[in-house]
């Protein structure tokens, strides 16, 4: 599976329709009257939140899009038909950005939200219908002279709007797994959901975001996001999670999981130490977050060796589980549930607070 949370697209709404010039002589008349219809307007470019798609992979293939035109207006006033629009079903949390400047057009957040992105254009008026519209503002002024039908041609129809749009793809989930790699990330999430992430011993074993939801018995439950592993220097471009950091910017809760055993060699100080470096490198808003950390491998002897100097680092509490066998993981659960309902809390306050002022 190939997962793509990135691309930049063209979007063209349908041009206007182009209006009809036609002259019409009923009997017993002595002059020819316009007789010609309206073009119809061009389609619009409509995004759709959906949330069974996960993936901009779609956009990876096909960078184009274009509604349809509007019909040219005919003869007997017949109006030209309406351009069908073009709809494009996007995941849900994908952010619309303007090529170019950056500036953020849309953030479809919810299931079947949608936006217009590119607005179709306007049909031509038809002569029959630029004639009415002359002599009714003939009648409002005096002294005007006579409207003459053959000098009053059809207008052509205004084009649709055209502009190159980046498409981000955020996901969407309550707690953000991170940490380095190896740490037993993937581990810990398949434990506690039903997701089944790839697991191995070696290096970037994640290559994209993966989403689980969690059950905690008798609370309730929330999404929990895998970040591949986070590598010094990954704010430059090191390694591969730094590609997907933004998916946990909109998380509330952050488990920065440890591998307390040191399986690899890296000392859990230092590799907490640099994660949380990472992150605040990478975004400040990210190292603000609510962290939990959690000394993964408590079923190796040596993982308990490096508990005491980690939390003293660390300053706070130091959650010890084992994503091998379980151990610990129904208490972390419970705090992480805690944790939620305390930043759940904290933006309501926040957003009342805002509506006051």
């Amino acid at each position: 599976m190939w997962f793509v949370d990135h691309a930049e697209v063209s979007v063209k709404a349908g041009d206007g329709g182009r209006g009809c010039t036609a002259f019409a002589q009923p009997p017993y008349t002595r002059y020819p009257s316009a007789d010609g219809g309206d073009g119809g307007d061009g389609g619009d470019v409509i995004l759709i939140a959906d949330p069974n798609i996960a993936t901009l992979l779609d956009f990876h293939f096909r960078h184009e899009f274009k509604a349809d035109a509007g019909r040219h207006g005919g003869g007997n006033q017949k109006s030209g038909k309406r351009g069908e629009d073009l709809v494009i079903r996007v995941p849900v949390g994908t952010l619309l950005r303007e090529a170019g400047t950056d500036a953020v057009l849309q953030d479809l957040t919810r299931p079947e939200q949608r936006v217009v992105v590119a607005k179709g254009g306007r049909g031509g008026m038809g002569n029959a219908a630029r004639v009415a519209s002359a002599q009714g503002a003939r009648r409002k002024r005096k002294h005007s002279p006579p409207v003459r039908p053959r000098t009053l041609d059809a207008t052509p129809g205004t084009a649709g709007e055209q502009r190159r749009v980046i498409l981000e793809l955020k996901l969407i989930a309550d707690v953000g797994i991170i940490g380095c790699p190896n740490a037993g990330k993937s581990s810990l999430l398949a434990r506690i959901s039903t997701a089944r992430p790839k697991i191995g011993a070696y290096p970037f074993t994640t290559r994209y975001p993966v989403l689980g939801v969690v059950e905690v018995k008798g609370r309730g439950a929330f999404v929990a996001c895998d970040i591949p592993g986070l590598i010094e220097g990954a704010h430059a471009g090191k390694g591969l999670g730094i590609q997907f950091l933004r998916h946990i910017e909109r998380t509330r809760v952050l488990l920065h999981l440890v591998d307390a055993a040191a399986v690899d060699g890296r000392d859990p100080v230092d590799a907490c130490r640099q994660v949380n470096a990472e992150l605040a490198a990478y975004s400040r808003t990210l190292s603000k977050k609510p962290q939990l950390v959690v000394a993964n491998k408590l079923d190796l002897p040596q993982a308990r060796e490096h508990l005491t100097a980690l939390r003293r680092a660390m300053g706070q509490p130091v959650y010890e589980v084992s994503a091998a066998t379980g151990e610990g993981v129904p208490e972390l659960l419970e705090a992480v549930w805690h944790q939620l309902q305390e930043a759940k809390q904290g933006l309501a306050e926040a957003t009342a607070s805002d509506t006051d002022d």
